[in-house]
């Protein structure tokens, strides 16, 4: 970047007045809305407009002279200034996510680009940076997850915003609920959320996963033993349905307990009474049910692998949750709130994902729905320093097969076929989008499209 040079004909303002050549910089800088300042090779502030006045609480004349670190106070300023990166690295740094401490202490989002500054000469001076506040960015996507966001569960979908009407009225009830959906989709957290709009919400909340265990400790875990029972009982021991007495016990893949135990768990639920293992005095509990499953239950009751009764029992209130395949649209605010978790665990600022990231993520199909979504952005933290998760970020079957799916050329193919298929690959990476594959291509809009029309005739 060059510095300015005036012109040697005085300019005029608004009511005709003539005004100094070199006061035009700072009129312009002035008016841009962006926060701009300029640093020597001290890395001590040479120039400070209005807009970064305004979002950073530091006047002017407070700025200059000091250097721009004792000014900003940003969280990459210690670690990965900015300015310093583009030095070193020779290339500008564009719009890089940092937050800054305003005068007041006030934390602020903000964008920040930064290249080196050149005299006439090409002589390195000083560097430049422009800084964006993204406060009513932050402010508007808060709004967002707070309007799309229920229970701790995410969803802008009309299948989740139909849930999100359902869930308040059923744990206004105290029937039992079976939840029906995928691996991965949540169930757990649905059963939590009903747990903690009902009246039940200040008693334990039990959950057991009925398909990790064989049916001896799976019925020495729900209903408890007296000591003596079997050989190891050496003592007395709680089961869960005793020990949520007065709260809910969440039975997690219902659908692949044993038949013998089918027929234990249904008179619990006809009577809420139960014997402990070694007693024959039974046990009278107050606790509500939801059970949840993969399975299609109706087709194991057809097929003789799930007692009818048992079914009907457990299917008061059923609610359905779709795979993350069906609700694309919350894709975003899904990776918006597991961003946000992981930079607060793990003590990072990553901004979140880049468009080409966004569009390979919402291209696939999760066969391990949310949660698979969950260990993906976890994966992308530990490789991802600072910034946009990039594609590269991603697990390698991910990445890879969004690099694989893009046709590769074949010999003989003459240069205009070359042409069309890096065209086409360019295209397809954004989503049809011709400005941007204009831009990764290096040429013009204009010129894209007319070797589209040219391809196509």
């Amino acid at each position: 970047m060059t510095n300015w040079q005036p012109s040697d004909s005085p300019a005029s303002n608004a009511c005709g007045e003539s005004l100094p050549a070199d006061s035009i910089p700072a009129i312009i800088l002035d008016s841009v809305a962006d926060g701009v300042f300029t640093v020597d090779l001290d890395w001590r502030i040479t120039s400070f407009n209005a807009s970064a006045e305004r979002i950073t609480g530091v006047r002017r004349g407070e700025a200059l002279g000091q250097r721009c670190c004792d000014v900003f106070r940003a969280s990459i300023c210690e670690s990965d200034c900015a300015l310093k990166h583009a030095r070193a690295h020779d290339r500008p740094v564009i719009n890089k996510p940092v937050y800054i401490l305003s005068a007041a202490g006030e934390r602020v989002p903000i964008s920040v680009s930064a290249t080196d500054l050149r005299d006439s000469a090409g002589r390195l001076v000083g560097g430049v940076e422009t800084f964006r506040d993204l406060t009513q960015v932050e402010a508007l996507r808060k709004e967002l997850e707070a309007r799309y966001t229920f229970a701790d569960i995410v969803g802008r979908s009309a299948a989740m915003q139909g849930l999100f009407d359902l869930l308040p009225r059923v744990a206004a009830s105290d029937s039992t609920v079976l939840i029906m959906g995928e691996s991965g989709t949540g169930k757990e957290l649905i059963a939590r959320a009903l747990h903690d709009l009902s009246v039940r919400r200040d008693r334990p909340f039990v959950a057991i996963n009925c398909a990790a265990l064989p049916d001896t400790l799976l019925e020495s875990e729900l209903f408890g033993y007296k000591a003596g029972a079997f050989t190891d009982a050496r003592r007395d021991k709680v089961g869960r349905f005793a020990a949520a007495d007065g709260g809910t016990v969440f039975l997690d893949e219902i659908g692949d307990v044993s038949p013998a135990m089918q027929t234990r768990l249904l008179r619990v639920l006809q009577e809420r009474r139960f014997e402990p293992l070694g007693s024959v005095v039974p046990v009278d509990v107050d606790v509500r049910f939801i059970a949840a499953t993969h399975r299609n239950l109706s087709e194991r009751v057809a097929s003789a692998q799930f007692r009818d009764d048992l079914y009907y029992r457990i299917n008061v209130v059923q609610i359905e949750l779709p795979p993350l395949r069906e609700r694309r649209e919350d894709i975003p605010l899904l990776i918006d709130r597991f961003v946000a978790r992981f930079n607060r665990v793990q003590g990072k600022e990553l901004a979140g994902v880049a468009d080409r990231t966004l569009a390979v993520l919402m291209a696939y199909d999760y066969p391990g729905n949310v949660r698979e979504l969950e260990n993906i952005i976890e994966h992308a933290f530990v490789l991802c320093r600072g910034g946009l998760i990039q594609p590269q970020h991603l697990p390698p079957a991910l990445a890879g097969g969004a690099v694989a799916q893009e046709p590769s050329p074949r010999a003989g193919m003459t240069l205009a076929e070359l042409e069309g298929l890096h065209i086409d690959a360019a295209l397809r990476r954004h989503q049809g989008n011709r400005t941007a594959a204009a831009r990764e291509l290096g040429i013009n809009p204009s010129t894209l499209f007319r070797r589209l029309r040219r391809g196509r005739a």
